[in-house]
């Protein structure tokens, strides 16, 4: 069975929606939790017929938000230490972390290490797209200034998880750049094409639209371009949904309208709701890490503890480790 440590006092919220999170999750699916944090606060918040299934790992230690993430290196008695530690011991298989994500990331690259052949891991998040499935974009956070060889790695290692996890059989891959043409780009994304030319589902260049129309299963950039993406979409989606809320508030017509469609905004909500999707993978570690929202809610907990689940599950790690030995060796 699959065993999962829990950063039970990472999140923005302390323990309490990642302990009923935990319990959601352990309703639906078999795994084995280990929550990290202070028992002091966690046992009063567990309900007495879950502490036999539940295990937990008492630390006093907790990486805040305005701490810097190499602190989190020197600290091994916090909580997102600890939890490392338990995969790189082997006492567990995946970490789901709503805390400090620098942290999470700079101690799984340093204590978990990089897959065999991984140049550097990548942060994958899920784009919602207009046929109703998500689109992979990565990386989002993890590097900045890539070198095309580590971009072209991220796509590899993103059409792994998008055929072991999202059940995609023959994914397409395109390079993030400003126009379709060879002739676009930069010189990284440039390098970067033709680096992945002859690469199984390649489609060359893609632009910002086509992270959404589904035209396109996965999509690799650097880092840095990669977080201003998610950041900016993040923020198109509230500003749509303040409008739409702050139009139907003024008009009584409106308001009318919207209560015949309250079964499409919440469709609508559930496509961009980061709940629902969870976390966001740390791909290419030695190991499995979830990497959460800080405010994330018990059912973003519970669907990220999903997310650990099935990674570990469909031993993506094993098919990136092949995938890139082919890839290193495509041109050799």
């Amino acid at each position: 069975m699959v065993k999962i440590a829990i950063d039970a006092m990472g999140g923005d919220f302390g323990p309490e929606p990642i302990i009923k999170g935990c319990i959601q999750a352990l309703k639906k699916k078999s795994f084995e939790p280990i929550l990290v944090g202070k028992k002091s606060e966690i046992l009063p918040l567990l309900p007495k017929r879950y502490r036999d299934k539940i295990s937990i790992v008492d630390t006093d230690d907790v990486i805040s938000m305005s701490d810097g993430a190499t602190e989190a290196v020197k600290r091994k008695d916090s909580t997102i230490y600890k939890a490392m530690e338990l995969v790189r011991n082997g006492e567990a298989d995946a970490v789901v972390s709503a805390g400090h994500s620098g942290a999470a990331m700079t101690l799984a690259t340093l204590r978990l290490g990089r897959l065999k052949g991984v140049l550097r891991p990548a942060l994958i998040t899920f784009m919602p797209t207009v046929n109703s499935k998500r689109s992979v974009l990565l990386d989002v956070g993890a590097n900045v200034d890539s070198k095309p060889e580590y971009i072209a790695q991220f796509a590899i290692m993103g059409g792994c998880y998008a055929r072991d996890v999202m059940g995609i059989k023959e994914p397409s891959i395109g390079v993030l750049a400003n126009g379709e043409e060879d002739s676009k780009g930069s010189e990284q994304t440039k390098a970067t094409c033709k680096l992945l030319q002859g690469t199984k589902g390649f489609i060359g260049n893609v632009e910002g639209g086509d992270i959404f129309n589904g035209s396109c299963d996965v999509i690799t950039c650097d880092g840095f371009i990669g977080n201003l993406v998610l950041k900016s979409s993040e923020g198109v989606a509230k500003t749509i949904s303040f409008l739409i809320k702050d139009y139907i508030r003024k008009s009584p017509i409106a308001i009318t309208g919207a209560l015949l469609m309250r079964k499409v905004f919440k469709l609508l909500k559930k496509q961009i709701d980061y709940a629902e999707i969870g976390g966001a993978p740390l791909i290419g570690i030695n190991g499995c890490v979830i990497v959460g929202h800080g405010k994330s809610n018990p059912k973003a907990i519970q669907n990220a503890i999903f997310q650990a689940v099935n990674y570990i599950d469909a031993d993506v790690n094993k098919h990136i480790v092949t995938a890139i030995e082919e890839f290193n060796q495509k041109d050799t």
